[in-house]
């Protein structure tokens, strides 16, 4: 099962999360609502980096991330440095269903994640960065401008004792842009789970 689960992360986006963001182009515009019922802009970080990660708490590939602390941590180091963080679910039923939403953020929750903010997405956010796996991560610039788009780390598996061994693409471009340095991996192979959006 996992076998094609990883498979699928390879696979050419679909028509349904076709590519619209492009690493060192501005990244797309958004508005979403929180988990708690509130808008949340990307204008609203603007002169700061920010992070968007795709989440499903159903996906064995985020689960590896989540259960073993990784993503929690790296989210706490993108925090100690002023990066804000942004969670979203674009998985078809959780907009527009609280019960969903309340479970997406009681499940975050009770893995300490730290994101500012965990938006739930109707797909149109997906659909705009071409979003295709879970996870799938992207880095913003203060201007606006994307420079990092693809996996949270270099170990395409749900195996967390590959997390020691493997690069956090994440945390390295987040280092190397508090540095005044550009991001030396900008563009990785993002795997996962696909993304379970909507019928167009």
């Amino acid at each position: 099962m996992y076998k094609v689960l990883i498979a699928a992360a390879f696979m050419t986006v679909s028509t349904a999360a076709s590519a619209q963001a492009v690493v060192g182009q501005a990244a797309p515009a958004f508005t979403a609502t929180d988990t708690s019922g509130k808008a949340v802009s990307l204008s609203d970080f603007k002169g700061k980096y920010v992070v968007l990660e795709w989440v499903n708490p159903e996906c064995p590939f985020v689960k590896k991330h989540y259960d073993s602390g990784n993503m929690p941590a790296t989210q706490k180091h993108a925090n100690g440095k002023g990066v804000v963080w942004l969670s979203i679910d674009t998985t078809d039923g959780v907009a527009g269903n609280p019960k969903a939403t309340a479970a997406l953020a009681s499940w975050l929750k009770g893995r300490n994640a730290s994101p500012n903010a965990i938006l739930v997405d109707s797909g149109k956010i997906g659909r705009a960065y071409g979003a295709r796996t879970t996870p799938h991560m992207y880095v913003i610039d203060p201007a606006g401008k994307l420079v990092y788009a693809g996996a949270i780390d270099s170990k395409p598996s749900t195996n967390p004792a590959d997390i020691p061994g493997a690069i956090n693409y994440v945390t390295q471009a987040i280092d190397e842009v508090s540095a005044g340095k550009p991001v030396s991996r900008p563009i990785t192979q993002p795997y996962g789970c696909s993304v379970k959006y909507a019928a167009s």
